[in-house]
């Protein structure tokens, strides 16, 4: 049976009216040689970010629906905190003004601890993808509010982007015995406060190219003051050396704000290219190109009418697309991977639902999304799950009885 052997006839019909109106998406293999686009996950993995921070797991069946009854949480050892927004109270949905609180790399999981300048290191059990152990310590960071986290498998090495009243960009090399000695911070100048009042002006992703040579940084700027976001591109260093030096990430990177964007937000790098999807706050999405020398340059934008703030993105390998989230409309919009044009109409979750207030952080497997919404404090945290190749809605299932409020942030999901 082929990866879209599940479907019923009436899903393939719609398919193939999709098929015929664009190119079908490249195989992609992934780290096993499966066919991405085939390929479901086997867990997402939220952070709570409350007092006692702790790891949400919810394994996917086979048939990617989430397994809510089936959840577990992992303390992680550290404090959550929420950011503040424009009247001093705290932020939420999207307490961290960030994509990628949590993330994964191999069979770990690192996740940010807001409120006690940390990161931690977990590992997920083999045999059961929600069990998930806490490895050595959680490391200290050298500065304020770290809210998004990278990991390279590859190098072994693990990223943290801070964006309090000491902002920047943190490294540390990381083995089975946990997170090593965190290096100095790359600082980025944003004149911020410890919790970051925003979400204007402050880092928004820290995540890897895809052949995890170049650490990127995503920055938010402030369009009402003349400040413009930008771009951070560092390169990993000792990529070849196996005797000498570990691989580490350089101190000094390039920055560059790319024509057209001003908030640049969640970022996926683009299979087969050194390209960015990138979402910006002020008008919707974009694609970038980065050169060897880590300047980014827009290849296209596509501007979402009637937006709140399009914030996150996650490229489903099943439609070579990506889908990208609004914090304040319930629905999801389908962007292209060339120019960011817009694909089809938006796909309108709102009576399926019953009214989550938005979407914030989501991931893709297979043919499916997973998107969260955290809720406002009187509507429960809820996940809805998307077929990418319908552009339909399957699940929609509250997350409130595991403990995740209007402050959860962050999704990574286990393939």
């Amino acid at each position: 049976m082929n990866c879209y052997g599940r479907l019923s006839l009436l899903a393939l019909a719609s398919v193939a009216s999709i098929a015929s109106a664009r190119p079908s998406a490249p195989a992609h293999l992934d780290s096993r040689g499966n066919n991405e686009a085939c390929t479901n996950g086997k867990a997402i993995y939220i952070t709570s970010n409350t007092a006692q921070n702790a790891v949400v797991a919810l394994p996917i069946a086979q048939n990617g629906s989430l397994l809510v009854a089936n959840g577990a949480s992992t303390a992680t050892g550290g404090t959550g905190q929420s950011a503040v927004d424009s009247t001093g109270a705290d932020a939420g949905p999207d307490s961290l003004f960030s994509q990628s609180a949590i993330a994964i790399a191999g069979n770990y999981l690192f996740a940010v601890n807001p409120g006690s300048n940390s990161v931690t290191m977990l590992a997920i059990d083999a045999q059961d993808a929600t069990k998930l152990t806490v490895v050595g310590s959680s490391a200290t960071l050298p500065g304020e509010f770290p809210n998004t986290v990278a990991a390279s498998d590859k190098y072994k090495i693990v990223c943290v982007g801070l964006t309090g009243a000491k902002a920047g960009v943190a490294c540390a090399p990381y083995s089975s015995s946990g997170i090593g000695a965190v290096d100095a911070l790359r600082p980025f100048n944003l004149g911020q406060t410890t919790p970051p009042a925003g979400p204007l002006n402050t880092v928004s992703q820290v995540f890897f190219s895809g052949d995890e040579t170049t650490l990127y940084a995503t920055v938010k700027g402030n369009p009402a003051v003349n400040n413009t976001g930008f771009l951070a591109a560092f390169p990993v260093q000792n990529t070849r050396s196996s005797c000498h030096a570990a691989a580490s990430v350089a101190s000094t990177g390039v920055t560059s704000s790319p024509s057209g964007t001003a908030v640049l937000f969640g970022s996926n790098t683009i299979k087969g290219s050194t390209n960015l999807f990138v979402t910006d706050a002020s008008f919707g999405g974009a694609v970038l190109s980065v050169d060897s020398a880590g300047k980014a340059s827009t290849v296209g934008k596509g501007v979402i009418d009637g937006q709140a703030a399009t914030c996150w993105v996650a490229i489903s390998p099943a439609t070579n697309t990506a889908f990208v989230t609004d914090v304040g409309v319930d629905r999801l919009i389908e962007m292209s991977l060339t120019d960011a044009s817009i694909q089809g109409s938006p796909i309108d979750l709102s009576t399926f639902t019953g009214g989550d207030p938005g979407l914030t952080d989501l991931r893709a497997a297979g043919s499916f999304v997973y998107a969260l919404s955290p809720g406002n404090g009187t509507t429960d945290a809820a996940i809805t799950v998307v077929n990418t190749l319908t552009k339909q809605p399957v699940q929609h299932v509250s997350v409130a009885s595991l403990g995740l409020t209007k402050s959860a942030q962050g999704m990574a999901i286990l393939v």
